[in-house]
């Protein structure tokens, strides 16, 4: 087992990692930029170190990182979600060093990682996909693809993810505006200016299976999460299981994602995503190669700590559960509880956190960075923390979401909680009638009305008595 993990991101997952390597008894290193100089997860590690330069571009700094990890003795390296998570480079460059990337081989992180090569993997092992171009060269060609596929259609990035790089169009006036559009997105958010067109789906479930490869050969799937409650193709609500699949459809997406895994040699844990229709047809969608934010809903109906898997799979230890024993256990819902404000269109809220108490109680779990007088920062991702419930069945989980958001306080800045109250209380959601465009259909419903902050009025009557006084 490792003796030092440098942990290569910040926020929650940060702080998620160094838990499960105290856990293992493993001395952690966190790396921070100057606006998180007073996190927790730099306060709870074994050592901290800055980084230069910028609040961005030191979490992006793969030779940087790298060098520090080898001379401070780290070695390995967990890159969480997001930053370099998918970048093969790094990984290559830990292998270079001497130290093990807690992910996947550099090999299937690159293969994965481009949209068209993970399309034609999945074409050549079977996996049933919709109807797609490969990189176009011309508008021409994009206009030609998109007649011969039939409207509405999706721009996409070839080096895209996380829900970037994606652009809709329902007719050819649409596709001849958003084709440049595209291009400078993706060449600025990935250095690929590339994009392919595939079919696009009015209102599909996006259904993630999560699996779990070890070095020996041993690939088992755990399940799936629906993650079909999004904005703006950024997930909102994770839910597990799917209230949508059969065990039918469960075994044969399981399957699928368990092939397409062995096929580019995938060594650690991983999330292979489907859109699935009314008819419940599934059609490949990406892999992801790395531990994802929803995966604790996973954790909760598993029982199955992924984030200390992916460490002892990446210092060479089987993973001996089978197939046959994966078991899920009842419901599990995520909400992102995000420094955004629903009421003006989610845009980020910064500033401080004036007031901040997290809900508790059975079933209930919080995984989260943010505390009384934290400062959230403008560079980075809003996520501020997650909610996770797990309840026996789907009414105990929803009912005991509800009580939680309900009992969650963050105040200073505006938050997801009150939208996340209002679809708790849903009767489609209740009954599972939603799809990847619920939040755009049914926002106007989910509107609430904006609670006034008990800080605001504390300081306005401070500042009214003072200036009584000075009469």
């Amino acid at each position: 087992m490792f003796k030092k993990v440098l942990v290569a991101n910040r926020g929650e997952i940060a702080l998620r990692i160094i838990r499960a390597c105290k856990e293992l008894g493993i001395r952690t290193v966190a790396i921070y930029c100057e606006p998180d100089a007073t996190a927790r997860y730099v306060k709870k590690a074994d050592e901290a170190y800055l980084i230069t330069p910028g609040p961005l571009r030191g979490y992006l700094n793969i030779y940087g990182i790298v060098g520090l990890a080898k001379n401070i003795g780290c070695d390995a390296i967990h890159p969480g979600y997001g930053f370099l998570s998918e970048n093969y480079q790094f990984a290559e460059a830990c292998a270079q060093a001497g130290i093990t990337f807690i992910g996947p081989n550099a090999r299937a992180i690159k293969k994965m990682g481009l949209k068209d090569e993970a399309r034609k993997i999945a074409q050549e092992n079977g996996i049933p996909l919709l109807p797609g171009t490969p990189p176009i060269s011309s508008l021409e060609e994009a206009e030609k693809a998109a007649k011969e596929i039939g409207y509405p259609v999706m721009i996409k990035a070839v080096a895209g993810g996380g829900g970037r790089g994606l652009r809709i169009c329902y007719d050819e006036d649409a596709l001849r505006r958003q084709i440049p559009i595209a291009m400078s997105e993706a060449k600025k958010a990935f250095g690929d200016e590339r994009v392919f067109i595939e079919k696009f789906l009015e209102r599909p479930h996006h259904i993630e299976i999560q699996i779990v490869a070890d070095k020996h050969g041993n690939i088992v799937h755990l399940g799936e999460r629906d993650c079909s409650i999004q904005r703006r193709h950024q997930k909102l609500i994770e839910i597990a299981p799917s209230l949508l699949l059969t065990e039918e459809i469960r075994q044969q997406m399981g399957e699928a994602a368990k092939k397409l895994a062995k096929a580019v040699g995938y060594d650690n844990v991983g999330t292979v995503e489907f859109l699935v229709d009314e008819n419940l047809n599934f059609y490949f969608l990406e892999m992801n190669t790395r531990i994802q934010v929803e995966h604790t809903i996973t954790e909760e109906i598993t029982g199955i700590d992924l984030v200390q898997t992916m460490i002892k799979i990446a210092a060479g230890e089987p993973f001996e559960i089978k197939q046959s024993e994966i078991k899920l256990d009842g419901y599990a819902i995520q909400c992102r509880i995000n420094a955004e404000d629903p009421l003006n269109d989610f845009l980020p809220s910064t500033g401080k956190i004036t007031a901040y108490y997290s809900p508790g109680g059975f079933g209930v779990r919080v995984d989260g960075h943010a505390f009384t007088g934290y400062n959230v920062p403008p560079y980075y991702d809003s996520l501020l923390s997650k909610l996770i419930v797990w309840g026996r069945t789907w009414d105990e989980a929803v009912r005991r979401m509800h009580r939680a958001l309900s009992e969650y306080i963050i105040r200073g800045v505006k938050t997801t909680i009150p939208i996340y109250i209002k679809i708790m209380e849903d009767e489609d959601f209740l009954k599972g009638n939603f799809s990847n465009r619920y939040i755009e259909e049914k926002l106007e419903s989910l509107l609430y009305r904006e609670e006034t902050d008990p800080f605001d009025i504390a300081t306005v009557i401070a500042a009214a008595i003072v200036a009584n006084s000075r009469v």
